[in-house]
């Protein structure tokens, strides 16, 4: 996907950079199978309407695309690359040959229409877009959806990707996209290949009114408001450590209470 930089015709337009998706399909009725509606409070109780999540609200209507997350084994066709609107990484519409069944999975970065992909645990060649067991899986090849107890865990953002570093005899030592290196069962399965979108992390949004469509309200600063309103207020802070408007520590205190 090609970056696509606004003409500065507003102001909102001036420094906004958005990702060229015409090259994505656009959902049919084909594709309608793996939709479905979803409920979101945006932020407030469903009993009594206050707000119990800040910073949320508004937004324009989604509906969720069913994922397979599992390690079930198949062989397939990618369809299709779609946009979902509930991830930063693109989605493939996937022909199941045995069962003839349609599902989506992460898209692979550079994994086109009409590719082949499997998910099995038994050695086969390496491919793009092959989900096999990480005792298979070379020494140093990147790869992305890291499964724990049968279920994708990690790497699973937009140009995300873990790399195996060592493999030993019944486990592995994988490094994440944080940079940190954990130990991971070598029955654990991975998909060859980075996630698609890797632009992600350029695109510059140019105006907050975008903010506001995906449901994130503006956040204010407690030294901003007045004493009242927060233990920051009234910019006379004098040294406090940061605390919620209700004054407990939020830079690492332990909040249990122990004895309970």
């Amino acid at each position: 996907m090609k970056l696509k930089k606004l003409n500065p015709t507003t102001s909102g337009t001036r420094f906004q950079i958005n990702i060229q998706k015409n090259l994505l399909s656009k959902t049919n009725k084909i594709f309608k199978v793996s939709i479905k509606g979803i409920k979101r409070s945006f932020g407030r109780s469903l009993t009594n309407g206050r707000i119990t999540v800040w910073h949320k609200g508004g937004a324009c209507k989604k509906r969720f695309r069913t994922i397979n997350t599992t390690n079930n084994c198949f062989i397939g066709i990618v369809l299709t690359i779609m946009y979902d609107p509930f991830r930063n990484s693109f989605i493939s519409l996937i022909f199941n040959l045995k069962t003839s069944l349609f599902f989506n999975i992460l898209s692979t970065s550079k994994l086109m229409p009409g590719s082949v992909v499997l998910t099995t645990n038994k050695k086969s060649d390496l491919n793009l877009g092959y989900r096999i067991l990480l005792q298979n899986i070379p020494t140093g090849s990147i790869f992305h959806s890291l499964s724990l107890k049968n279920t994708v865990k990690y790497a699973r953002s937009a140009g995300t990707a873990c790399q195996l570093i060592q493999k030993l005899a019944n486990n592995c030592k994988v490094k994440l996209p944080s940079g940190v290196i954990i130990d991971v069962d070598a029955q654990s399965f991975g998909t060859l290949g980075s996630i698609s979108n890797p632009q992600q992390n350029l695109i510059s949004i140019g105006k907050a009114g975008k903010n506001r469509l995906k449901g994130i309200r503006p956040t204010v600063r407690g030294i901003a408001m007045n004493p009242v309103d927060h233990p920051h207020g009234g910019r006379t802070n004098g040294g406090r450590p940061s605390v919620t408007p209700w004054g407990i520590p939020t830079k690492g205190k332990p909040t249990v209470n122990k004895k309970k």
